[in-house]
């Protein structure tokens, strides 16, 4: 069982922001910025690949409360999710961050090497 199903039936802690019947949104423990929350679809899914179209239209609307419930809906986020190992997934459970609470940077691709890529 991965950890985010673990989670989510409580055998191990979070910080919980909002949780309904089917998402839970939680504090990352390794934030990159003031504001940095988990959402995840209770029931597992792999990544973004593996998502139908209802979960996504489920929580698309689970993100936009969130960000109300931690008011950042009008001084802006970012929502990011990882796909595979070349995107940086770390969990094998589709979570989206929610990033906000400060101007944000977008540096993190100056280690990349697009050579082969284009």
């Amino acid at each position: 069982m991965c950890i985010f199903c673990k989670i989510v039936k409580k055998e191990l802690p979070s910080n919980v922001v909002l949780e309904n019947d089917k998402f839970l949104a939680f504090h990352d423990i390794n934030p990159k910025a003031p504001v940095h929350i988990l959402a995840i679809p209770k029931a597992h899914v792999d990544s973004f690949d593996e998502v139908s179209s209802q979960t996504m239209a489920g929580m698309t609307d689970f993100i936009q409360e969130v960000v109300k419930e931690v008011k950042i809906q009008k001084s802006g986020y970012r929502v990011v999710t990882n796909i595979g190992e070349n995107g940086a997934q770390e969990v094998p459970h589709l979570h989206f961050h929610i990033l906000g609470g400060a101007k944000l940077k977008w540096d993190h691709f100056s280690d990349a090497d697009p050579k082969g890529h284009f």
